[in-house]
């Protein structure tokens, strides 16, 4: 019954919308014609994704002969697409990207491969050179790898240089909520059409959740007490919740309802808003002239806090490969290179070394053409992954591991419902009392399961 009922949580939302497919397209034959192989990968569709995309066929699949079909989705649609594959066992995909909140869950349920001992099979690999909170991140609780680090993240604030520096404002590196707040509004119209601030207002646990997630806990606040109750509407959530919805709409980005990583990223990058508080793997975005009005012209600051030393999240989108795929010596062949120096080497020499993934291995940041291009953030970047505390990343005790998300099957659908109620308030649909008191129902449903 138990894995039943996670079954039912983790697949209540269905995929929407058209598939943006690279490459050879998605879906089809895990064998090509020739005798040759292919595996189908599904992802994420951020900038290190669409990157890979365009490298396989001329260097992965030259080199092996294995073709690789990947299907690109938004993060909210690749969760619900991703958790309906391999929850339900249909067996579509070879390769998925997922993330630290997943793994514990999944290996539970017996639906991913150990990866592993893949990795200690190739010296290349150098499985011993990954960072260890991504490591820990993603095994499963007999201490065993269950998916492949593609890059690492936590999370601190990026500014234009150019905008504090005509306004006469100095952004402290650890910077305080309160203090973000000030100089958003001081910027806000700095320039014609720019806003102060870029915050998620998408909603989805790991949209709008992430960041929102990451500001109650350093506010005071917390999902869940140590012994299971229901935090949702208490005075310290309910203030952080306001602080955050009050800041994105006074000064924020437009349409900032509708606005997730994606969105952000092209703000900042255009200079349509002068900050922006999200992913540290954005940096190597930011920085890169091909795309970003601002390269070059982008400060970094640690993740602002309030009550606790620090804030930011812990984050790794990884290669898992489902119990359920036929084409494991394929699949595992593309994880290792997929994770791999070689292929950090090729993105450097290939599309430029600020678009390396990384955040997962310490021997990137030991790259002198890295630390050139990093320079700016590579370090904070680091020092922000392995200061981040999943175990203890607020005020009082948890009752599960989890900086920006709560490791139940149940917050899946939990933080989506929250923060579409959130996301609400943005659009100014609604007040932050009511969503706040409506999540905590449900809320304390789910808390049912665990008292």
């Amino acid at each position: 019954m138990r894995t039943r009922r996670m079954i039912h949580v983790l697949t209540t939302a269905t995929a929407a919308g058209s598939l943006l497919v690279a490459c050879s397209g998605a879906g089809g034959s895990s064998s090509s014609g020739g005798g040759g192989k292919s595996v189908n990968v599904l992802m994420v569709g951020n900038p290190q994704m669409e990157d890979i995309a365009k490298l396989t066929k001329s260097t992965f699949t030259k080199d092996t002969g294995i073709k690789v079909n990947f299907t690109i989705l938004p993060e909210n649609e690749l969760r619900d697409k991703v958790t309906q594959d391999i929850a339900t066992q249909a067996g579509q995909y070879d390769v998925a990207t997922i993330g630290a909140y997943e793994v514990p869950i999944w290996t539970k349920n017996g639906w991913l491969h150990e990866l592993g001992s893949y990795a200690d099979k190739d010296t290349s690999f150098d499985k011993a050179d990954l960072l260890k909170p991504m490591v820990q991140s993603l095994s499963g609780s007999d201490g065993k790898l269950y998916a492949l680090p593609f890059y690492g993240e936590s999370s601190f604030l990026m500014y234009n240089k150019d905008v504090m520096k005509a306004k006469g404002i100095t952004v402290p590196e650890h910077p305080t909520w309160q203090q973000i707040a000030d100089i958003a509004a001081k910027v806000d119209g700095a320039e014609p059409g720019m806003r102060g601030i870029c915050l998620r207002g998408l909603a989805g646990w790991g949209e709008l959740g992430a960041p929102l997630t990451s500001v109650v806990n350093t506010f005071g606040g917390t999902w869940f007490t140590k012994d299971w109750k229901a935090q949702v509407n208490s005075p310290a959530f309910k203030k952080a919740t306001n602080f955050y919805v009050d800041l994105v709409r006074k000064h924020g980005e437009a349409g900032a309802a509708q606005a997730g990583f994606t969105e952000c990223l092209n703000a900042m990058s255009q200079k349509k808003v002068a900050m922006w508080y999200d992913a540290t793997s954005a940096a190597g975005s930011l920085e890169d002239s091909s795309s970003s009005k601002i390269a070059g012209h982008v400060g970094y600051a640690y993740a602002p806090t309030v009550e606790t030393k620090s804030s930011g999240w812990l984050w790794s989108w990884a290669w898992a490969m489902p119990k359920t795929t036929k084409n494991a010596d394929a699949a595992s062949k593309f994880m290792l290179w997929a994770s791999s120096k070689k292929y950090e080497k090729l993105v450097g020499e290939k599309l430029g070394w600020a678009r390396v993934p990384a955040g997962k291995r310490a021997s990137t940041y030991g790259i002198p053409q890295y630390q050139k291009a990093a320079g700016a953030f590579g370090d904070l970047t680091l020092k922000s992954i392995e200061g981040a505390d999943p175990a203890n990343p607020g005020v009082q005790p948890r009752p599960t591991v989890g900086i920006q998300y709560v490791a139940i099957p149940e917050f899946q659908d939990l933080g989506t419902k929250v923060t579409q109620e959130i996301s609400a308030t943005i659009a100014g649909k609604t007040s932050v009392d009511k969503a706040l008191n409506d999540g905590q129902k449900l809320a304390e449903d789910v808390a049912k399961n665990y008292q």
